[in-house]
């Protein structure tokens, strides 16, 4: 196996380690452990007890979850990392990706958030080595006068595309850093557009880079709706806010930008689903079945439907087509939300969404189906659910502060075979661990899928802004 070293200055430090060249690997492949079960088999099992979780967790580095689970997962930091204070960020989102686009090399970067504040060197880079299992921490990712050094890395994501790539929003810009060099370059800057007084907040990217969404806000913080930049054309298209505005999200292709906001006034929620290529524009009701918490593939959505007949319910809804959402999940318990927070990270293109997968996690006060697990369930409406592991999580430990803080809001990287999550171990801190998931017990075993192609670059010609529904470019 051919190797070659980079050095990573990230901060005031710099570290040496090694990347893997392009091989064809499939390193996750078959991992271990993991076992299917359907709404009719799935069970309820208790938390581990903290005499459990304190023999079986490294201080850092590789583990295996006793059974059922047997899978294999990696302890990311301990108490160091935080001066032995509660320093760990949770894991962003379900759809923020914590990890890089690793296809064809050795080694995975991982984003963790270690807050200053508390102890921690802030936002900051982890090595998983693919080949030999083995954990580096590698410090630092911004130089410490930095002002991100002091964020908690919640909102920052990596490119699915460009492996060293991680989006930051700097107020009224989206910028590109690339996390081995130091370097950041502006990816659009909306009061270069819309004048002063603006800013962005909850970035998305699509997954090859060309398209980029935003809630828009003026100084005061008050969301006025959703802008998307599409790089590929240089071209910014802004859509005012029409009732209680949530966020926005531009799909993994760029085509699709979906606006959560409640439009009627009524129920809840509703869904605002796009085609940035036409103008187009369908509202999804929470009424029927408007997704609450949800990710994006190329193309659709996976999302939980509170209106549907059955507890837990996650449906796929595709874009092109009626919005009629197809059921993927469900379990038997109303009382504990399971999962509740699904990622797609994975999603693949020129793929079915029939023939791909998603995961999520959730912790619960009650013990139920699913209910304190990692576990992932195909989209072509099987019903089958993957269990992948324990989040080792529990409600009423202080790790992590409030119930929110406390949820393992994970997601998955590129190849779907590793999944991050938080967790308080029953303790009084977080810590962040990944599971390799075991995703062959779905599909049968495949290959890394090949990234796809750098974006184009921007066409030398300038079209005008488009504004929808007469937005005001004024903020006052």
């Amino acid at each position: 196996m051919r190797l070659y070293t980079t050095i990573l200055c990230a901060g005031c430090a710099c570290v040496l380690f090694l990347l893997g060249m392009p091989g064809g690997i499939a390193y996750a492949a078959g991992a271990p452990g993991g076992f299917i079960e359907t709404p009719a088999t799935a069970q309820g099992r208790p938390l581990l007890s903290s005499s459990q979780i304190e023999s079986l967790l490294p201080n850092r580095g590789k583990f295996t979850f006793p059974a059922p689970y047997n899978t294999e997962a990696f302890r990311l930091t301990n108490p160091s990392d935080c001066g032995g204070n509660d320093c760990v960020h949770y894991v962003g989102y379900s759809y923020w990706r914590n990890t890089n686009n690793h296809v064809g090399q050795d080694t995975m970067l991982i984003l963790v958030g270690l807050r200053r504040t508390q102890g921690g060197s802030g936002p900051s880079l982890v090595a998983y080595n693919k080949v030999t299992d083995q954990i580096e921490p590698l410090g630092p990712i911004f130089n410490q006068n930095s002002s991100f050094s002091w964020a908690n890395a919640e909102g920052m994501y990596f490119s699915g595309t460009l492996p060293t790539a991680l989006y930051v929003v700097e107020g009224s810009r989206l910028l590109r850093h690339d996390v081995l060099n130091g370097s950041s370059e502006t990816v659009f800057d909306v009061s270069a557009e819309l004048g002063g007084g603006y800013r962005i907040f909850q970035a998305h990217s699509s997954d090859d880079d060309r398209v980029h969404s935003a809630t828009l806000q003026n100084s005061a913080y008050q969301s006025l709706g959703c802008v998307v930049y599409r790089e590929d054309r240089d071209e910014v298209l802004v859509f005012n806010r029409q009732g209680n505005f949530d966020e926005c999200q531009v799909d993994r292709s760029g085509d699709w930008l979906v606006i959560k906001e409640n439009v009627d006034g009524q129920a809840g929620e509703d869904n605002r689903i796009i085609n940035l290529d036409t103008g187009n524009e369908r509202v999804l009701y929470d009424q029927n079945g408007a997704g609450g918490h949800s990710d994006l593939g190329h193309g659709y959505m996976v999302a939980a439907d509170n209106w549907a007949n059955d507890a837990n319910t996650q449906k796929l809804w595709k874009f092109d087509g009626p919005l009629q959402g197809t059921p993927v999940y469900n379990n038997d318990d109303w009382s504990a939300q399971a999962p509740a927070h699904v990622s797609h990270t994975n999603s693949i293109p020129g793929v079915s969404a029939e023939n791909q997968y998603a995961c999520g996690s959730s912790a619960n006060s009650r013990t139920s189906t699913h209910a304190n697990e990692v576990v992932c369930f195909p989209l072509s409406g099987t019903k089958e659910t993957l269990v992948v592991a324990p989040v080792m999580t529990s409600l009423s430990a202080g790790g992590g502060g409030d119930t929110y803080g406390k949820s393992p809001k994970g997601n998955l990287d590129v190849t779907g075979r590793y999944f991050i999550w938080t967790s308080n171990m029953r303790s009084d801190r977080l810590d962040v661990f990944l599971v390799k998931v075991p995703a062959h017990l779905l599909t049968g075993e495949e290959p890394e899928p090949v990234p796809p192609p750098p974006p184009p670059p921007p066409e030398p010609t300038r079209p005008p802004l488009i504004f929808k529904d007469n937005f005001e470019t004024d903020p006052a």
